[in-house]
């Protein structure tokens, strides 16, 4: 089957969106800071002692009941809801270089206090942003997004309502992110999983390889970082 799918050159499937099975087409902007995409992805808490990734389900959900508190509702299948968090997420187009937080909320306060601690993190390693992509979350809609970047210089681009893929390399980051840190092993707290968010994202941005980038990680292109690859 190999030889037949190799005499007709079909894509692999590393070569095919996940979600719709086309030919992923890569594009990239020339330099960093040309554009950075802007994303939020919420992730349900992990209760203490484990999910049932551990203890297997009944266990874990059994758990669940007995760390849940008077705040904590129950969802429409009646297993208890640990409350959620949200990843905040900035990623260059060019590097590929990632900065990620783990906030509370996804108001507007709190995306453009991300935002600002995010362009700083840029700025240091040595990125002129000129433009940020972002969905049409109603935190991206507010004049206090639009002012921040505005004062700063940056244009504000919005994608294609119903068109995620439009934002496609911060997509493809929330799915890394999920399957090598989020789901990469059973974390027996969400304090433990939280911890390792920092040195994950560290190895990302300085010793990942990127196919995208023939194998180097995304601080081969950003020269100011080098001297913090340790």
């Amino acid at each position: 089957m190999h030889r037949v799918l190799t005499r007709y050159h079909l894509a692999r499937l590393a070569h095919l969106d996940r979600t719709t099975g086309q030919p992923i087409r890569r594009y990239e902007h020339q330099h960093p800071g040309d554009l950075i995409h802007v994303d939020i992805k919420k992730l349900g808490n992990i209760p203490d002692g484990g999910s049932h990734k551990i203890h297997g389900r009944a266990e874990g959900n059994r758990r669940s009941s007995a760390h849940r508190d008077p705040a904590r509702t129950r969802t429409r299948h009646g297993r208890p809801n640990l409350g959620y968090h949200y990843l905040h997420t900035a990623i260059d187009d060019h590097s590929r270089l990632a900065y990620t937080e783990i906030l509370p909320d996804e108001t507007r306060e709190t995306a453009t206090a991300f935002w600002t601690r995010a362009h700083d993190y840029f700025t240091t390693a040595g990125i002129t942003v000129s433009r940020v992509l972002t969905d049409n979350g109603s935190c991206y809609r507010s004049h206090l997004w639009r002012d921040t970047l505005a004062s700063a210089g940056i244009t504000h681009k919005r994608t294609r309502p119903y068109r995620p893929q439009t934002n496609g390399k911060v997509e493809r980051f929330n799915r890394t992110l999920l399957d090598e840190w989020a789901y990469a092993r059973p974390y027996h707290s969400e304090t433990e999983r939280r911890e390792a968010l920092t040195p994950w994202l560290h190895t990302y941005n300085h010793h990942r390889g990127h196919t995208a980038l023939d194998g180097q990680p995304p601080t081969s292109r950003v020269p100011n970082l080098s001297r913090q690859n340790t």
